[in-house]
């Protein structure tokens, strides 16, 4: 059998997709630690969690903090947020130990980041982004016109399990718009739910993008309604939930042990400051915080200052209009696209859904730059982002809104030390 000749050109293009991704990576790493590197957060729960489960318990010695931990009857200590990132840390703080993994957060949290950004790089020409500098503006736009700068410079276990999940939820994506197997798929939603638990409503998503198994004949290739049961991907929603249930199983069996409730996380048992504890006695959600969670998120903004950097946020929140108007790029997606407009749409209502019960909670993410929830919805708009610049490029208007993103970006560095 003759050998297929080698497309020089298409392997030119993918050393130099790869290299610029790398130098991409390498750069973002370097800027991300310079902002936080003398930001000392002083709450590295999930370094200690990780050390905790190691050694076989779901509990901490001592708390990290007078707020956001859980006391037990018997004077143990848990930490309320999700456990994936701990478990991801434990090979780790198995080599180093937790006291220095702790120390060394902004240099974990940074490279963390860094993955994200040449993640969302690889995302972007997974949607079909031609142009290597376009991909690399969609790239900047993720990490540095969001809140991923925020939460790196500041750290903490608030701040780790949003670029954990970042991570996760990209590598999802670029499966959707890939081979989309459905075993991995359902390994990265139930990663990406035990990190974040509003990215459980992800998972619909994911299982209706789905594929059938290969047709046996080429009468199975004509369209079938949703509700003929010849049509389901069943074979697939089985190795989906092969890759899910295992995490699910975990979240349960983890609020059980602790709480005696396998419903029960711990967040409404948590030690806050009596402000805040006051807003929760409304409801851990509630349609009472929806106003609150909408003017963070869309409306709020700083007050003006003579001196630079000419304005003061004050820590509860900053329109994302200001943070990240290169997002608005998403409204051209293909909407009405006969094959691209579903998926469009599925993303759209997806980011949607994961973000309503940021909005109903009542924390708000105070301290923060802008409305750092979002995040958990913000790669899907990334990939809405990319859709229309794969057709007609990222063109200067959303660049210099991008720009402005990133000067603003530059700002929260500041405010991070200074708020």
């Amino acid at each position: 059998m003759a050998e297929r000749p080698v497309d020089k050109g298409r392997v030119s293009d993918r050393l130099a997709t790869v290299g610029v991704g790398l130098v991409l990576v390498a750069i973002s790493f370097a800027i991300y630690l310079l902002s936080a590197r003398q930001f000392d957060a002083g709450r590295g729960d999930l370094f200690w969690l990780a050390d905790a489960f190691l050694k076989g318990r779901t509990w901490l010695d001592a708390p990290l903090g007078p707020n956001d931990v859980v006391y037990g009857p018997s004077g143990e200590v848990f930490v309320p947020f999700a456990p994936f990132p701990a478990i991801v840390f434990m090979p780790l703080v198995a080599v180093i130990g937790p006291a220095r993994a702790d120390l060394w957060e902004p240099i974990i949290n940074a490279a963390i980041a860094a993955a994200d950004v040449g993640m969302a790089m690889w995302l972007a020409g997974r949607v079909g982004v031609r142009s290597l500098v376009d991909r690399v503006w969609l790239a900047v736009l993720l990490g540095f016109s969001t809140q991923i700068w925020w939460v790196t410079t500041r750290g903490g276990v608030w701040h780790t399990g949003h670029l954990i999940a970042t991570f996760l939820t990209l590598a999802a994506l670029i499966e959707v718009f890939g081979r989309r197997r459905p075993l991995l798929l359902g390994l990265l939603a139930g990663a990406a739910f035990l990190t974040r638990a509003p990215l459980a409503f992800a998972v619909p998503l994911f299982l209706l993008v789905i594929p059938r198994r290969k047709p046996d004949s080429p009468m199975e290739h004509e369209p079938r309604g949703w509700r003929d049961p010849q049509s389901w991907p069943i074979e697939g929603w089985i190795g989906f939930a092969f890759g899910v249930l295992p995490f699910i199983a975990f979240f349960l069996w983890y609020n059980q042990v602790r709480f005696g409730s396998p419903l029960e996380s711990g967040y409404a048992l948590a030690t806050l400051p009596p402000w805040l504890a006051a807003v929760r006695a409304e409801g851990l959600f509630s349609i009472s915080h929806l106003g609150m969670n909408l003017d963070y998120l869309f409306t709020h903004l700083p007050t003006p200052i003579p001196n630079p950097p000419f304005f003061r946020p004050d820590g509860l929140g900053l329109s994302i209009f200001l943070t990240s108007p290169g997002l608005l790029r998403a409204i051209r997606a293909p909407w009405r696209d006969p094959n691209q407009g579903p998926l469009a749409v599925g993303l759209a209502i997806t980011a949607l859904a994961v973000l309503v019960p940021n909005l109903l909670y009542y924390g708000g993410g105070w301290l923060q730059f802008g409305y750092r929830y979002a995040l958990d919805s913000i790669p899907f708009v990334i990939a809405l982002a990319a859709m229309p610049t794969a057709r007609h490029g990222f063109g200067w208007p959303w660049r210099l809104l991008t720009m402005f993103g990133v000067i603003v970006g530059v700002a929260s560095v500041y405010w991070a030390y200074h708020l």
